[in-house]
């Protein structure tokens, strides 16, 4: 038997797939988007700033696409008036805009572990199932998100978020990711530590 398992080891880490760090700590190498918004700073990937407030939405994009995958990050929102962020994945920019389009995990108050499809069907696909209590507004929070076929879930804090299986054949599963400040408020976002695993298609 541990044969066997250790024969089956191979296929299972590269289905798995290794650990890609998506910042270095330093610079926005990977990724690109208007560094007047955004920037590397203390570790993290900063976008927004506190004493002014944000015009309009604003995305910073990897320069990679991704299928399948688990993605987890630290991230911490702080501001005043609107505050909200969101990491979308499976996305594009559209052309011609400052937006993106496709699916987002939302980040913020009211709209921690919600499933909202950017400039696309621009509503909400899918809430958690209980209300996120464990999340720290102004602190850091951990969050999950795993892509699997047309299945999409996410946890905030390890509480389940959304969990939406898509339906319509036309949405394409694969896209980019994009971190989101959100237009309207004093606003700060903060990301460290994204990690991002790809799996094997189903």
């Amino acid at each position: 038997m541990r044969l066997a398992v250790l024969a089956l080891l191979p296929t299972l880490l590269a289905a798995q797939g290794a650990p890609i760090r998506l910042h270095d700590g330093k610079t926005l190498e990977g990724w690109e988007g208007d560094t007047a918004v955004w920037r590397s700073e203390g570790g993290a990937i900063v976008g927004g700033r506190l004493d002014r407030a944000q015009p309009s939405n604003d995305f910073l994009v990897t320069r990679r696409s991704f299928g399948d995958f688990e993605l987890t990050f630290r991230v911490r929102l702080r501001g005043e008036g609107f505050v909200n962020s969101g990491v979308q994945f499976r996305s594009e920019r559209v052309p011609g805009s400052h937006e993106m389009s496709g699916y987002q995990a939302d980040i913020g108050p009211g709209w921690w572990g919600k499933l909202y499809d950017e400039s696309r069907r621009n509503r909400v696909l899918a809430e958690p199932p209980r209300p996120i209590t464990k999340v720290k507004e102004g602190d850091w929070n951990t969050y999950r998100i795993v892509a699997e076929g047309g299945r999409v879930r996410a946890w905030v804090n390890g509480e389940p978020g959304f969990d939406f299986t898509e339906t319509d054949a036309g949405v394409v599963p694969k896209g980019r990711i994009g971190l989101q400040i959100h237009g309207g408020g004093k606003s700060m976002v903060e990301f460290k530590d994204l990690v991002v695993r790809e799996k094997a298609a189903k």
